[in-house]
């Protein structure tokens, strides 16, 4: 698989088990909090940027795979903020959609007028033209040096690997090997399949970082079958697609967690915002400490 084009390079067991910010002392569900909010705002950011989802996919990898390792990004050096609007400044620019650095300024400026993190997408649809939302000449000049730091950063730490092979596509051929589309819930399936996958981008496991994209796109067409109850082949098709029962059992259990821990995400932090800049996580950790006593 890994000569394939629809191979990506994944993460190891080590950069798995060990990164920069926990390394640094920053707690693994702090991290993973931090990761999952700022996959989110990427999301919301694409959105407000009018990018298609392809484009914001590949940002929302280009932010996970910042952190991974102990060559990855710490959140004590770079805010996942910065991070996030880097990603999808890079991302733009390597497809048909490009953003100027004044349009990204303006949609993150926008975000963070929110008083939570977890922005609904209704929210969003209620707010328009935030393109247009202006940050005076002095903040946006600062936002603008930080910008172009965080891209050159992004690169060096990535290697310049921003080759993202991602499975929407695949999933919709594999259903047309399947021969569904002429079942009545075909469409279902298909929205069900991709809603999967795009949900997979913000998973706590990292899947895009441990999986290629056939196994990604078999898995979001399994569960998605499942829940629309569509009968698929009777024989063990998925193996047709180089995925093995086992690996299709965990990313099966890895897509069903997703909605799980984002609730638990969104019930933990409530009306508060997770911490997005490196003095914002400094706080927290101090916070912390003085909770428990002055213990770390």
């Amino acid at each position: 698989m890994q000569s394939s084009p629809l191979a990506n390079p994944l993460a190891t067991v080590a950069q798995l088990e060990s990164s920069s910010s926990q390394l640094n002392g920053i707690p693994l569900d702090l991290e993973d909090s931090i990761r999952f909010a700022g996959a989110r705002l990427t999301q919301a950011a694409g959105v407000l940027l009018r990018l298609p989802q392809e484009v914001i996919a590949h940002a929302i990898v280009i932010f996970t795979r910042f952190w991974a390792g102990s060559e990855g990004g710490s959140l004590l050096e770079y805010g996942a903020e910065q991070v996030s609007s880097g990603s999808l400044f890079l991302a733009s620019k390597l497809s048909a959609f490009p953003k100027s650095a004044r349009s990204i300024i303006n949609v993150y400026a926008f975000l963070n007028t929110f008083p939570s993190t977890f922005i609904e997408s209704d929210q969003l649809q209620t707010k328009k033209n935030a393109e247009e939302y202006y940050v005076s000449e002095g903040t946006f000049q600062s936002r603008r040096t930080t910008l172009f730091k965080t891209e050159q950063q992004i690169l060096k730490t990535l290697g310049f690997q921003l080759q993202v092979s991602l499975p929407h596509t695949l999933c919709i051929t594999y259903l047309q090997a399947l021969d569904v589309f002429t079942h009545p819930r075909a469409s279902e399936l298909a929205k069900r399949a991709i809603g999967h996958l795009n949900a997979a981008l913000l998973s706590p496991q990292l899947l895009y970082l441990t999986h290629h994209p056939p196994y990604l796109a078999t898995a979001a067409i399994y569960l998605a079958a499942k829940e629309v109850m569509m009968k698929l082949p009777d024989v063990e098709w998925w193996e047709v697609f180089d995925t093995d029962r086992e690996e299709l059992g965990f990313l099966v259990v890895g897509l069903l967690s997703v909605e799980t821990f984002a609730a638990a995400e969104k019930a933990r932090w409530g009306d508060k915002k997770v911490p997005m800049t490196v003095d914002a996580v400094e706080a927290e950790l101090i916070a912390r400490r003085t909770l428990n006593g002055g213990e770390g």
